[in-house]
């Protein structure tokens, strides 16, 4: 599989007060969007996420967003080292997601952006 790029996974307790510190970090403008519940932010390498604590609570377990070309591809590859497959794929706003637990334990998401979600 091909990793375009990661994200790192913030929660927040202000969204709108942590925005403009990694705005400023990164030189880049925020994208939001909703996920259920949660407001997120995506700026530069980082999604910065708000919300209740029950739902940032299971966020916060994983540990890095992977953009990679296909999710097919990758959860392919997943299958092959073992990876238990948590969640998914899921459309979502921008293509297509997954979670893993990788056999180590980390726990990432892979997302594409192949298909409208």
């Amino acid at each position: 599989m091909d990793i375009l790029g990661t994200s790192l996974r913030v929660c927040v307790d202000d969204l709108d007060a942590a925005v403009p510190v990694y705005e400023r970090l990164t030189n880049a403008e925020a994208v939001r969007f909703q996920n259920g519940p949660v407001a997120v932010a995506a700026v530069g390498p980082f999604f910065l996420m708000s919300g209740p604590e029950g739902h940032l609570e299971v966020l916060r377990k994983i540990a890095a967003t992977l953009a990679v070309k296909d999710v097919d591809e990758a959860l392919a590859d997943l299958h092959t080292v073992g990876a238990e497959i948590i969640a998914g794929p899921n459309p979502t706003p921008i293509g297509r997601n997954l979670v893993a637990r990788h056999p180590d334990g980390s726990v990432f998401e892979y997302v594409d952006r192949s298909q409208a979600g």
